[in-house]
C-alpha cells in the first residue's frame, strides 16, 4: 500500500532524501513492535533481514527491549533438548 505524508522541511532536513522511505517504514516497524502490534518474525519479513540475530540486532540499535517471555524460553529449552538428543544418537 502507498501513502502520500506531508513532511515539515524543518523535518526533512534531517534525513537523506535517498533514504527517507527505509526510515520511515524502519520506524514504523520499531514502534508496531514496541506496541506489541507485530512479532520479531514479523519485524524480519517486513523489513528482508535475513535472521532472528540480525532482526535482534536491529532491534537493540533502536533501543528496543526484545519481546521474550516463558513461551518462547520454554519453546528454545525443547528446541535446545531435540539438538542435544540429535547430537548424542550421531554419535553411536
Amino acid at each position: 500500500m502507498k501513502i502520500t505524508i506531508d513532511i515539515p522541511d524543518e523535518l526533512l532536513q534531517h534525513y537523506n532524501y535517498n533514504n527517507l522511505t527505509r526510515e520511515i517504514l524502519e520506524a514504523l516497524v520499531v514502534q508496531a513492535y514496541r506496541a506489541e502490534k507485530i512479532t520479531s518474525a514479523e519485524v524480519g519479513s517486513i523489513l528482508g533481514l535475513s535472521s532472528r540475530w540480525v532482526v535482534d540486532a536491529f532491534l537493540k540499535n533502536h533501543d528496543t527491549d526484545l519481546h521474550y517471555d516463558e513461551v518462547d524460553l520454554e519453546s528454545d529449552r525443547k528446541t535446545l533438548q531435540q539438538l542435544r538428543n540429535k547430537h548424542d544418537h550421531s554419535l553411536f
